[in-house]
C-alpha cells in the first residue's frame, strides 16, 4: 500500500512539474532558419532567440541575445551581446554564431524564405568574440526586425554538408529557456527547462506538447484536464461552456495579428482574367461566413495588413456579396450555366474552422453559378504536395504577421520562387517599384502612406480573397498561475509561470 501510494504521489508530481499543451501538427523542422510552419515555428520559439524581440506590448524592440543595439549612421548597426549565455550542450554563444547565421541563410546550403530578410545586408563584422558590427547597402526599415532571427550553433554546424536533411533539424541545440528532450511523432514532444538559461530557469520544468489534429479532440482533452491550455472555437465557447468549465479555467480573448485568405493560383490561365477574380469576389457574403463560423469572435478581414498597423488602410472597405454582377462579370469572361467556372479550393484539417469556412464559400459560389471541388488534407501534406509545390488552383491559407509588415515578403514578384512567401504568384509592377522604394523610407508617416496605397491596389488585384481576422480564445487551467496578460498576448513571461 505504501509503494503504491508512492507511486501515485510521484506520478502527481511529475504532472504537476509539466505544462501540458497540444500542437494540431507534427513539426516539420524545429530549426528556426526553415521553421516555416505553425508548428515549427511554435516549438522552435521556446529553444531559440535572436539578437532583440518585440516587447510585451509588441511596440518597442528591446534585447534577446543582445544586451544594447544602436545605429552609428543610418546603414550601420551594432549589436553588443550578452556574456552569460549558454547553448543547451553548454558551449558560449558568441558573436561566431550571429556570423554563421547570417552566412548560412544567404548561402545555398538552405531555401528558406526568411533569407529576404535579409538582403540588404552588405556586411556582418565580427568586432569582437561579443560585438557585432551589421552594415547595410541602404537604410532599412525594418533593420532590427531581421535580427529577431533565432540564431543556431556555428560550432555544431559548421561542418554541415546539407542542413535542409540535417539531424540537427530534430534534434535542436539552442540557447533558449527549454531544450528539446523527446520527439515521437505523431504522439508527444518534451521540452525540458535550461538550467543554464539566461535569464533564469523556467519555474515548469517540463512542457509536453500532445499532437492532435482534431480540434474537438484538443478540447475535450483541455476539459477533462490532460491539457492546462489550449484554443476554444467560438461555437464551442457561446454554446457548448457550463459554469463548471469557468469555475476550473480563466479565459483569454484578444484579436490575432493574423488572416485567413483564399488564394489563387495565378500561373493558371483561369485565375489570369482579373473580370473572373472580381466575380468571384463578389459573389461570396464575408460578413455571412464570420457569423456563421465565428459569431461575434472575428473580424471581416479588408485586405493585406492589419489593423492598428501604420499600413492599414481603413478607406477600403468589403465588397458587398453581389450575385447579379458576378454572374455578368462571369458571362463576360465566357462562362455561363452551359459552361461554368469550376475550380477546387485545398485546405487543411489542422484547423477546424477551414473546412467549413471552404463548406460555405462552395454554398456562397454557387448561386453566382460557380461550381467548386473541396479537398481537405493533413497539415505537412497539404505543405509539402500542393503549397510549397503550386499545385493548386487555389488555397484556403492564413498568414501570421508582424506588427511591423513587410510587403516584399508576400507580394513581391522576386518572392514568388521555390521556398518564398508569394505563393500565388503574384506579380505588379507597379508593386514592385512602390516595394523598393518603400524599403529605403524611415520616415515612418511616410512609409504608412505608402504602404496604405499598397494595400489598395493589391484589394483591387484580387489574387487573395481577404476573408476574416479571427480572435483567439485561450483557455487556461486556473492551477498555471503569474499569467500577465498584455498586447502581444500572455506567452511574454512564461518562465515566471508555475503549476499548482
Amino acid at each position: 500500500m505504501r509503494q503504491f501510494s508512492f507511486f501515485i504521489i510521484l506520478v502527481w508530481s511529475l504532472s504537476a512539474a509539466t505544462l501540458q499543451l497540444a500542437t494540431s501538427s507534427n513539426p516539420s523542422r524545429l530549426n528556426p532558419l526553415l521553421a516555416t510552419d505553425s508548428s515549427s515555428s511554435e516549438i522552435a520559439g521556446f529553444l531559440f532567440n535572436g539578437l532583440v524581440k518585440y516587447d510585451k506590448d509588441s511596440k518597442k524592440i528591446i534585447g534577446d541575445l543582445a544586451s544594447k543595439f544602436y545605429f552609428i549612421n543610418n546603414k550601420t548597426l551594432i549589436f553588443e551581446l550578452k556574456k552569460n549565455v549558454l547553448w543547451h550542450d553548454g558551449k558560449k554563444f558568441t558573436a561566431k554564431d550571429v556570423l554563421f547565421t547570417y552566412q548560412t541563410l544567404i548561402s545555398d546550403k538552405v531555401v528558406s524564405p526568411y533569407s529576404s530578410d535579409f538582403r540588404f545586408v552588405k556586411d556582418v563584422q565580427i568586432i569582437n568574440d561579443y560585438k557585432i558590427k551589421v552594415i547595410y547597402t541602404k537604410p532599412y526599415f525594418k533593420a532590427l526586425e531581421t535580427w529577431m532571427m533565432g540564431i543556431i550553433p556555428q560550432h555544431l554546424l559548421k561542418n554541415e554538408k546539407n542542413l535542409m536533411n540535417s539531424d540537427f533539424n530534430t534534434h535542436p541545440i539552442g540557447t533558449g529557456a527549454y531544450k528539446l528532450t523527446q520527439l515521437e511523432y505523431s504522439k508527444n514532444i518534451e521540452l525540458t527547462a535550461f538550467d543554464n538559461y539566461f535569464e533564469g530557469k523556467p519555474k515548469i520544468e517540463h512542457i509536453s506538447f500532445h499532437v492532435i489534429s482534431d480540434a474537438m479532440t484538443r478540447f475535450l482533452m483541455l476539459k477533462s484536464g490532460q491539457l492546462d491550455l489550449g484554443s476554444v472555437e467560438p461555437f464551442v465557447y457561446e454554446r457548448q461552456l457550463t459554469k463548471e468549465f469557468f469555475k476550473k479555467f480563466k479565459i483569454y480573448e484578444k484579436i490575432t495579428p493574423s488572416y485567413t485568405y483564399l488564394g489563387f493560383n495565378l500561373r493558371l490561365d483561369k485565375f489570369k482574367n482579373p473580370d473572373v477574380r472580381e466575380a468571384l469576389s463578389l459573389a461570396i457574403d464575408r460578413k455571412e461566413l464570420v457569423d456563421i463560423l465565428f459569431l461575434k469572435h472575428a473580424k471581416v478581414c479588408t485586405g493585406p495588413f492589419l489593423p492598428g498597423t501604420i499600413a492599414f488602410n481603413k478607406d477600403v472597405k468589403a465588397p458587398t456579396q453581389n450575385i447579379k454582377e458576378a454572374k455578368r462579370l462571369l458571362k463576360k469572361a465566357g462562362y455561363d450555366k452551359n459552361h461554368p467556372f469550376t475550380f477546387e479550393i485545398v485546405t487543411s484539417n489542422a484547423s477546424q474552422i477551414r473546412p467549413y469556412a471552404a463548406e460555405i464559400l462552395q454554398y456562397q459560389l454557387k448561386k453566382a453559378g460557380v461550381i467548386v471541388k473541396l479537398r481537405v488534407m493533413e497539415w505537412q501534406a497539404f505543405l509539402n504536395m500542393v503549397v510549397f509545390p503550386h499545385k493548386f488552383d487555389a488555397v484556403l491559407l492564413g498568414w501570421g504577421l508582424s506588427p511591423t509588415p513587410d510587403p516584399y515578403v508576400f507580394w513581391d514578384s522576386k518572392s514568388d520562387k521555390k521556398g518564398g512567401f508569394n505563393l500565388v504568384g503574384y506579380h505588379n509592377k507597379k508593386i514592385d517599384t512602390m516595394i523598393e522604394k518603400s524599403q529605403k523610407i524611415i520616415d515612418r508617416k511616410k512609409l504608412a502612406k505608402m504602404w496604405q496605397k499598397m494595400f489598395k491596389i493589391i484589394v483591387n488585384d484580387n489574387p487573395y480573397l481577404f476573408l476574416y481576422i479571427p480572435n483567439s480564445i485561450t483557455a487556461v487551467d486556473k492551477k498555471i498561475k503569474n499569467i500577465t496578460p498584455a498586447m502581444s498576448g500572455i506567452w511574454h513571461n512564461y518562465i515566471e509561470w508555475e503549476k499548482d
